[in-house]
């Protein structure tokens, strides 16, 4: 079963930072966490890898916001993606360019947790439609998101270790561990 998230918010954290010389050239350096999050919140798409029950991973497009230092990410109860985690929260996002030569991939490991504090969800519901719009309005009702859809689990997914993949001149891969 996944861990239900602290009803605190969460405090910032600063990773051990590092560029990885095998994967970078000599004039690149280590991108500042401060970028890295930067991106994570512009960005509109995200893939999330969960594991299946069966040992297969599940990988599938969705949306997320950046908010107090973690993503965070929300399914129907039914889903896929929210059947793997009541058995193994362990996850993946990530985001980027799908061009080789230039932009900013990233890389975020971790484990989701599910929000179900209706203050921090409330506030989530209002960074949903801040980042993405109308579409995106959410009701919060008893733990979880409520709209058109229905209901919606919300999940947290604050970094174990994160990568950063800059693609063009100069290209570099810098690893964050919190």
């Amino acid at each position: 079963m996944h861990p239900q998230s602290p009803q605190s918010s969460q405090t910032p954290r600063t990773p051990q930072t590092a560029l990885d010389p095998r994967y970078s050239d000599d004039k690149a350096g280590p991108v500042p966490w401060s970028e890295a999050e930067a991106r994570l919140a512009a960005a509109e798409v995200f893939w999330l890898t969960t594991v299946r029950p069966d040992g297969r991973p599940h990988v599938t497009p969705l949306i997320a916001v950046w908010s107090e230092g973690a993503l965070h990410f929300c399914t129907g109860p039914d889903e896929r993606k929210a059947r793997n985690l009541e058995g193994n929260a362990s996850v993946v996002l990530t985001t980027g360019t799908p061009a080789l030569g230039e932009g900013f991939d990233l890389v975020v490991e971790g484990e989701a947790t599910r929000v179900t504090d209706e203050a921090r969800l409330t506030a989530l519901a209002g960074a949903w439609v801040e980042k993405y719009g109308e579409d995106w309005r959410f009701e919060v009702r008893d733990g979880a998101f409520r709209g058109d859809g229905g209901t919606a689990l919300v999940f947290a997914v604050a970094p174990r270790t994160a990568f950063g993949f800059a693609k063009g001149d100069p290209f570099g891969q810098t690893r964050w561990r919190f």
